[in-house]
């Protein structure tokens, strides 16, 4: 998936409408440096030896990164006038350097502006996240009635 340019209008967008697949090849590179990026220096992001002493089978994504790319997917779609106003995402299983996390996303809500996808990343585990997020679009009608 490419990021577009142009921004989404409100009134382009239709409950049910499906986000292109996103397939994220999951490296060590991209685990250890989100990790740090993000100030998360917990061992089992970046240390194979001590997540394995603490019961993982290696090193893991991190909580922060996963939501980064999340909001990553959906303003990707939206694009650049697009705002994020909610997040609300769930872990399931980790994911792992050498795997695959696919993202998705489909339409559930269209309400005052705001639109809510739910998204899923599934892995060869299964699914590493689910939730929703609510994003505003330009040409619609905010809170208070008025235009955006």
């Amino acid at each position: 998936m490419t990021s577009t340019s142009r921004s989404l209008l409100y009134t382009e967008v239709n409950v049910g409408d499906q986000l292109a697949p996103l397939p994220l090849p999951l490296t060590r590179s991209l685990i250890v440096a989100t990790a740090l990026a993000s100030r998360d220096y917990q061992d089992v992001h970046h240390d194979p030896g001590l997540a394995q002493e603490k019961g993982s089978k290696d090193i893991f994504m991190n909580i922060l990164t996963t939501n980064g790319l999340i909001g990553r997917y959906v303003t990707d779609w939206a694009g650049p006038d697009a705002v994020i106003k909610r997040v609300a995402i769930r872990l399931g299983v980790p994911n792992y350097a050498g795997d695959t996390m696919t993202l998705t996303g489909t339409v559930t809500r269209k309400d005052a502006g705001e639109v809510e996808i739910a998204v899923v990343g599934a892995n060869g585990l299964g699914n590493h996240v689910t939730g929703t997020v609510t994003v505003g679009l330009a040409g619609g009608a905010s809170a208070d009635g008025t235009a955006s």
